[in-house]
């Protein structure tokens, strides 16, 4: 059995990831491989993503999965987008809802990336979800699920994390199955 290495500092990311692949990768164990990759400033997230790999599989010699996101807000022309790890730790969930205080288009969407390389091969993912900011923050979940709320559902993604329905709305997901498919016919 060979192994592939999802690589990031963030352990909720891997706990999400893992739940949604639940083994079937072909004849593959999926690890985690902790480590703060370094991520270039820019407003291409798939530039973002494709380099992060790069650094990923130099560190690890192996194949690698990364996965790079954002949240992306229609009225605030697309911010935080690439910028949203950054948004998040230093203004918060709070910071974004305040920056929301008196604006009634609310519509957002989060973007997943995931890329795959092996030294060889880069390959890159994605899943998209739209759906909208909150008045007010929920409780559950981690990043901006408690402000976020998916399209076809009343519940923020925090609240749908709590009950184990996170994954039915997952960006990740969307992004994560695609590459499971492909992963499992090169196989």
């Amino acid at each position: 059995m060979c192994s592939l290495f999802f690589v990031s500092s963030n352990y909720n990311k891997f706990l999400e990831i893992k739940s949604i692949m639940k083994n079937r990768l072909s004849s593959t164990k999926l690890k985690f491989y902790r480590v703060a990759l370094p991520e270039i400033q820019s407003n291409n997230i798939e530039l973002i993503s494709i380099e992060k790999s790069k650094s990923a599989y130099s560190i690890s010699k192996a194949p690698v999965l990364i996965e790079d996101d954002g949240l992306f807000i229609k009225s605030l022309n697309g911010f935080p987008g690439p910028y949203s790890s950054f948004i998040y730790d230093t203004i918060g969930n709070n910071g974004v809802l305040k920056l929301m205080k008196g604006i009634k288009d609310r519509k957002a969407w989060f973007k997943s990336i995931f890329v795959y390389n092996d030294g060889t091969m880069i390959k890159l993912f994605y899943g998209e979800i739209n759906g909208k900011i909150s008045s007010r923050m929920s409780d559950g979940g981690w990043g901006f699920d408690p402000i976020f709320i998916p399209e076809k559902s009343r519940m923020s993604m925090g609240k749908l994390h709590k009950k184990a329905e996170k994954n039915k709305y997952s960006h990740r997901g969307i992004a994560l199955e695609k590459f499971i498919d492909w992963y499992n016919n090169i196989r």
